[in-house]
């Protein structure tokens, strides 16, 4: 049964043995979303055309496993044994790990659609590619980045970002999981109590942790690319599907898109 407004999704409802049709209005994604994100899909599903031959998972993951013998490769190449390459490398490495394992363990639906080679060759150049000039922009300077902080403190700064993004990330992609296996809905509990995106937060701490380690412009562009040409889209237009929840008003009051009350 389809509306005649297109801003509406119904919701079925039974109470006592009766059922209802309610109407719930749907909220309209800004245009801006709507073209970047059918530009998004093009690139990172159908671009180039062909046959759909490859899972945007295994091109995440290849770049994953790969970042490991990369970074130690700068390391020799360079013969740079300072602290801050080590711990670079011991953090995107060990996070690199952790999130195959976690595609293992509890796959995202998204990144297992299959999508042609153009895309998957697209999704590298204009994304994935340039999260290893992180590492070899640190590794490859000639001397130490200039911290704002002693080198022990904003170490451990770094380090403590980048496992408790590595925690949100995971704690919330695995209830998302697990929740939407046994109950379709909207999700407020748990990691979504208060932050209705708290996989996207648990990212951008992850990838913030690394662009402080480096302590250089260039990752700030980069992160900045992805975070508005990527991450922005994509909570706008789920946030625009979500709304079709009779509970999304309530739930959207009580909870913060990433961080009060700036984003």
């Amino acid at each position: 049964m389809n509306s005649s407004n297109p801003n509406q999704e119904a919701t079925v409802q039974e109470a006592n043995g009766f059922t209802a049709v309610r109407w719930v209005p749907i909220a309209k994604a800004p245009s801006w979303a709507e073209v970047m994100g059918r530009v998004n899909r093009y690139v990172m599903n159908d671009f180039g055309g062909g046959q759909r031959v490859l899972k945007l998972a295994w091109v995440i993951n290849f770049q994953k496993l790969t970042t490991i013998p990369l970074l130690g490769f700068f390391i020799g190449w360079y013969h740079n044994t300072r602290p801050e390459a080590w711990i670079y490398f011991a953090m995107q490495s060990s996070y690199g790990l952790a999130w195959v394992v976690k595609d293992f363990a509890f796959p995202d639906s998204t990144f297992h659609r299959r999508i042609t080679i153009g895309a998957g060759i697209a999704s590298f150049l204009t994304v994935l590619g340039w999260y290893w000039l992180f590492g070899w922009l640190l590794i490859s300077a000639g001397a130490p980045p200039a911290y704002p902080l002693p080198d022990y403190a904003w170490f451990s700064l770094c380090i403590s970002l980048c496992i408790l993004g590595c925690e949100v990330m995971i704690a919330a992609d695995a209830q998302k999981y697990f929740t939407l296996r046994l109950k379709r809905g909207l999700i407020t509990d748990g990691m979504y109590r208060f932050i209705r995106h708290p996989n996207y937060l648990g990212e951008m701490m992850i990838y913030s942790s690394f662009a402080l380690m480096v302590w250089q412009w260039p990752p700030v562009v980069v992160l900045a690319w992805v975070w508005g040409g990527l991450f922005a889209v994509n909570i706008t237009l789920k946030e625009v599907r979500m709304s079709r929840y009779p509970e999304w008003e309530e739930y959207k009051k009580h909870s913060w898109r990433l961080l009060p009350p700036i984003l």
